[in-house]
């Protein structure tokens, strides 16, 4: 899909591509404004945080530019690909948008998610690294493909406990402070609305990032800084839309929430199913042990040591240390390359 849509819009004059890229980011911005407002009006309706919608709905919706991107690449045999897309958004969601998100505006913390779907957000990343490691593959790593069906069945099981969780938070807390609004608004079109503004912000990625890239490579800007940046950032450009949108609308928590969503399901989703379509398993390149790996670790202990304050939000110097880790981790790969 991605090379048909490339291959079009090659075709077009610059002057057009310009007016492309305009037209998406308004269409990508409309498209975040509606995703969080239906996000915040479905956790009045159902009495659930902000935060656990984030966690849930709208992290499963803006996490699928990356399932797509690794599955192709795990059956293109391109495991790398696949495992370092997943890797890299993990570390860009947290450290980059995280961190930016922190700077712009308020980021509280609500503390049941934090003890919930906060924990798993780690223990997954520790589970994906411990499964990278090479026990059998000498000098290099295999994330199998019954691995990577066990990772389905625990994306199974996580997505049942959210329903619980959410269920349970929510029997206390039936906010129903706005019968008009919620007569006005029904459930099944607050659904559709939530469904129409992750779709609007997934296609206006989708044709955004490679109209970009096109338009750089016509203006003399080397490929080879256009793949560290434009190519490597696309997948994450839903997440980082959704977070600033929501912040900038006061609305922060549910940014945390997205982000810690989409940790986990980048390593349950994103690998387990990238290594469940490919028979020889998802092979974890050595650099990966160097690099990648430790990278992702330290990210997410350092948002799990921030997220635990006693002040319950991500501050702006914890925003800052954050942003500081990910520039770091930019550095080193350029190093690495």
């Amino acid at each position: 899909m991605e090379i048909l849509i490339q291959n079009y819009l090659t075709s077009f004059p610059t002057f057009i591509l310009l007016l492309i890229m305009a037209a998406t980011l308004y269409t990508l911005s409309k498209g975040a404004d509606i995703l969080v407002d239906q996000a915040v009006k479905l956790s009045i309706y159902l009495g659930v945080p902000k935060m656990i919608i984030g966690a849930t709905i709208v992290s499963l919706g803006t996490t699928l530019p990356e399932a797509s991107v690794s599955v192709l690449a795990a059956i293109n045999d391109n495991p790398d690909l696949a495992l370092g897309n997943a890797i890299g958004s993990i570390i860009a969601d947290t450290g980059l948008i995280i961190g930016l998100a922190a700077l712009l505006g308020r980021l509280p913390v609500d503390r049941l998610v934090v003890q919930r779907q906060g924990k798993i957000q780690v223990w997954a990343g520790i589970l994906l690294a411990f499964v990278s490691l090479p026990f059998f593959s000498g000098n290099h790593g295999n994330i199998s493909q019954p691995v990577g069906w066990l990772f389905i069945l625990l994306l199974i099981l996580y997505i049942y406990l959210s329903i619980k969780w959410t269920r349970d938070t929510g029997s206390g807390k039936n906010n129903r402070d706005n019968n008009d609004s919620q007569e006005n608004n029904p459930l099944i079109l607050q659904i559709i609305q939530l469904i129409i503004g992750i779709a609007l912000v997934i296609g206006s990625s989708k044709i955004l990032i490679p109209t970009v890239e096109i338009t750089a490579i016509r203006i003399g800007i080397p490929q080879s800084i256009i793949a560290a940046t434009l190519v490597a950032f696309g997948t994450s450009l839903p997440e980082l839309i959704t977070a600033i949108t929501a912040v900038r609308k006061g609305h922060g928590e549910l940014a945390v929430g997205n982000i810690v969503g989409a940790d986990i399901l980048n390593v349950l989703f994103v690998t387990g199913a990238s290594a469940a379509v490919t028979k020889g398993g998802l092979i974890v390149p050595v650099n990966f042990y160097y690099l990648q790996i430790p990278a992702m670790l330290i990210i997410l202990f350092a948002f799990r040591l921030f997220s635990r304050g006693e002040n319950e939000e991500i501050t702006k110097k914890e925003g800052l240390i954050l942003l500081f880790l990910y520039i770091v981790y930019l550095f080193l790969n350029l190093k690495f390359i």
